[in-house]
């Protein structure tokens, strides 16, 4: 059995995303050079960004399908979170909602990467 700890996203601009997942994240990217950068989040997943045209093999799809989810403790750091991307000027694709599973909110990254914040349903 085996189990993943890293998420790498393919990017047109490295330097543009660091920016970006450095302010939203509040953490700056443990490596980072002109083609690739590492977050390591606070619970130990390695996020990356890698430079689209430098990945091997090709990247010969576009186009989202899927997203990242940022689990938050409750409604209000969901609220919270969303005044705060909003102000950022991320672009918003779902006001803030209350769904099956929970309370929540997408946003995207800029490449079109959807970022989902959620707080967990009450049981």
């Amino acid at each position: 059995m085996f189990d993943s700890n890293f998420i790498i996203l393919y990017v047109e601009d490295p330097s543009r995303s660091v920016e970006f997942y450095s302010a939203i994240l509040g953490k700056a990217p443990l490596e980072n050079s002109p083609s690739f950068a590492m977050f390591v989040l606070d619970s130990g997943m390695k996020f990356g960004l890698w430079l689209k045209q430098d990945v091997q093999p090709e990247v010969r799809v576009s186009g989202v399908s899927g997203e990242i989810v940022f689990t938050l403790s409750d409604k209000v750091d969901v609220s919270r979170t969303y005044s705060d991307w909003k102000g950022r000027g991320l672009t918003v694709i779902q006001e803030p909602v209350t769904m099956e599973f929970g309370y929540t909110f997408v946003a995207l990254d800029p490449d079109g990467n959807r970022l989902r914040a959620f707080s967990p349903a009450e049981s």
